[in-house]
């Protein structure tokens, strides 16, 4: 059973506890405050509004709406600078010139940080300022959090996570689990070993409904003979504190996974396929440890390219023509387009690219909690329409990517659609194609 669940809405938006209004904004403004450190600063102080971030938003070129502007989502993160802690904030406090923020503001704020952004970076990169628009998001999602001002799906992935360590199974239930896995797909997956050379983590739909990749993992991992296991001290790379604006919960989930790596002495954590993960363990890590990370921290699609690479593994050959979705944290803020791409062509696909596709691909429209979040189906489902069309457009075979989130939420979108394409896992195809 998942914990309690109180929701209390106004005005078709979530808040959760029982503060008074006015604490609530002094909560989120003292936040805001908080991450204004001298490269938010700049960036508050460099936006000319070229509109450039906006042909760049997926949400926004699916509805052609202005509100779904990058940079308007960033609205009152900019008015609380301004007020608070901008060069002439005394003056702007003191002549009314930027009006304090009221909660009910902050409610609709809810749908432009939560609902319509992925915090995919593709803002970020067309931006002519070098604003880091996609970053801002999440440190303002990080207010939105300490106000209870979040939408209540996620508070409520928030509220199991802090609870049981992960928003999918307490960590107690994980060996059941993986037995079943094993049983049902005929691979050894070992369980809290006292020592081994690599921790394999896990995203929360691989410890449910899309266990098959779990089982992938395993199978391409005894094949290389490696020792490895999995561990209920560290096991779920859950980026909902990432998304959430939960920092503090991340930050625990992510230590959590490394120093379960350090105690067993492994030098390696495999990340799942799963983009925010790797944005939050991969990168965010470092920030909290303070110094270098005492272990090595890589994505599957970077261990499938060296296995491939040193020949540990090879792999048969489709004779098929393939288009990939570039998952956005793995992709164009993980730096890992070749990585997948060197996989496809060993597998002897054709690669037929999207018209948007690795560093300028449309993210899928789920990411950064989107997927999660009911209340921004309707606007997902427009996102979608996008990216079926480019898939389409290609003439491909087959319909690959690199990220279990992107594979869930296309998924979904082609369900809706009606649509009969599949999309495929780049680590599935792996496992089923391993030659012997």
């Amino acid at each position: 059973m998942s914990p309690a669940v109180t929701p209390s809405t106004t005005a078709g938006f979530d808040r959760q506890g029982e503060r008074t209004d006015d604490d609530r904004v002094d909560a989120a403004m003292r936040s805001f405050v908080r991450e204004f450190g001298v490269t938010a600063a700049l960036h508050m102080e460099s936006c000319v509004h070229c509109g450039m971030c906006a042909e760049a938003c997926h949400f926004h070129v699916a509805t052609g709406q202005a509100k779904y502007t990058p940079a308007y989502k960033l609205e009152p993160f900019r008015r609380a600078y301004l007020r608070e802690v901008g060069p002439f904030a005394p003056l702007v406090r003191a002549f009314g010139l930027v009006k304090k923020l009221r909660v009910d503001e902050l409610q609709q704020w809810q749908e432009l940080i939560y609902d319509s952004c992925t915090m995919c970076g593709r803002c970020t990169m067309v931006c002519p300022m070098g604003i880091d628009i996609a970053e801002l998001v999440k440190e303002a999602r990080h207010g939105m959090f300490k106000a209870g001002l979040i939408p209540e799906r996620l508070a409520l992935m928030d509220r199991a996570a802090q609870e049981w360590g992960s928003p999918a199974t307490p960590a107690e239930d994980l060996p059941d689990i993986l037995a079943e896995v094993s049983e049902e797909h005929g691979v050894p997956i070992p369980c809290d070993l006292p020592q081994a050379d690599i921790l394999v983590t896990a995203a929360p739909a691989e410890l449910g409904d899309h266990t098959k990749a779990l089982a992938d993992a395993a199978k391409i991992l005894n094949r290389i003979g490696v020792k490895w296991t999995m561990h209920q001290g560290g096991f779920d790379a859950s980026n909902i504190g990432f998304n959430n604006g939960d920092l503090q919960l991340q930050e625990r989930l992510t230590r959590a996974i490394i120093d379960t790596a350090v105690k067993i002495g492994a030098k390696t954590i495999l990340l799942p396929e799963c983009g925010h993960a790797y944005g939050a363990a991969r990168w965010e890590a470092a920030k909290w440890y303070g110094q270098a990370l005492p272990v090595r921290i890589i994505h599957m699609t970077e261990f499938l390219d060296e296995l491939i690479a040193e020949q540990r593994i090879r792999v048969k050959p489709i004779a098929d023509t393939a288009t990939f979705h570039d998952p956005c944290q793995i992709v164009r803020r993980g730096g890992l387009e070749a990585a997948a791409r060197r996989v496809l062509a060993a597998l002897g696909f054709e690669l037929i690219e999207l018209q948007d596709h690795g560093l300028t691909g449309y993210c899928c429209g789920g990411g950064g909690g989107v997927v999660s979040n009911q209340r921004a189906t309707p606007l997902r489902h427009k996102v979608f329409e996008m990216k079926k069309a480019q898939v389409e457009a290609t003439g491909a075979q087959r319909f690959v990517t690199s990220c279990g989130q992107c594979r869930i939420t296309l998924e979904m979108g082609a369900k809706h659609a009606h649509w009969d394409k599949k999309t495929e896992s780049l680590l599935e195809l792996v496992a089923d194609n391993l030659a012997d």
